[in-house]
Formats: structure tokens, sequence, C-alpha cells
């Protein structure tokens, strides 16, 4: 039994992977019941889901493909280093880096730069679009966790509020 479809092969793989290990981890926290749940029930069906879910993908690799077998292509560099980027970036400018003197910069801030060096992964770059994502967003964002949820993080910068 060959694998008829590579892509989907290794990409089953890799959720069985990610479900597994996520599984794994939830383990650590009591787990409980379904009467009782613990604060690793959720994260370890979750897990369990996404292992079985990657596990249905492999399987149907096997049975099914494209006529080049759906060959894995070459990595996206460019697309990987700027949505990692991005993330990164909205992490530090959320809450700061005081070991480096990095101030928290908030969420607004930190919303706009992740919309934008996000954006820049793409064929395409549209400044008034992106602009208007990142604003639709921050309010959004704003709304939701600031108002509705009343979290408590930084939303503009230290040096503003």
């Amino acid at each position: 039994m060959g694998i008829k479809s590579q892509r989907d092969f290794y990409a089953g793989a890799m959720f069985s992977a990610f479900g597994v290990a996520f599984a794994w981890g939830a383990t650590s926290y009591t787990v409980g019941d379904a009467a009782r749940m613990g604060p690793g029930y959720f994260p370890l069906i979750v897990g369990v889901m996404i292992a079985v879910l990657g596990s249905l993908i492999m399987f149907n690799a096997l049975r099914h493909g494209g006529a080049d077998g759906d060959p894995i292509g070459r990595i996206a560099w460019k697309p990987l280093c700027y949505v990692i980027g991005a993330n990164l970036a909205f992490g530090v400018l959320l809450a700061g880096l005081p070991s480096l003197g990095i101030p928290a910069m908030g969420l607004i801030v930190a919303i706009y730069a992740l919309t934008f060096i996000a954006s820049m992964a793409g064929e395409q770059f549209n400044k008034k679009s992106v602009a208007i994502l990142a604003t639709v967003l921050a309010i959004g964002s704003y709304v939701a966790f600031e108002l509705a949820l009343k979290l408590n993080f930084p939303i503009w910068p230290t040096f503003i509020a």
C-alpha cells in the first residue's frame, strides 16, 4: 500500500503528532470526568480529536490522491517568517520585554503591527486595506477584551496610559 497523496499524508501525520502532544500535555492537569470536568478535560478531548482527524487524513491519503501523487512542494519561507515574526512582534509589543528595556506598547499598537507584518507574507500588499483591517481588528479586540470581558492588560502604550 503506497502513499497516493504525499501532501495529505504528511499533513495528517503533523495533525496526529500535534494532537498527541496536546493531549499528553493536558494530562498534567486534573482531567476529571464528563460530569465534573477538570482544567485538563477540554484540552485532552481536543487533542484526541485532532489526533483522530490526522489519522483519518493519513488513511485517506493512502487510498486517494492526485495523478502526480500530490508531492510536497518547497517550503514557503517568506510567508512562514513573516507570520511567525508578526506573532513574535505582537507578543513583545503587547507586554514588552522588561529585561531588554522594551516597554509594553499595548493591544492597539500590537494589533496594528501584527496586521501589517503578517500582510507582507502575501503576494500583494495594499496599505489602505491593511490599515482598514487593522482598525477593525483593533476596535473589535478593544470591545471584546476590554469592554465585554473586562480583561486587565495594557490597551495603550505605557507612556500614554
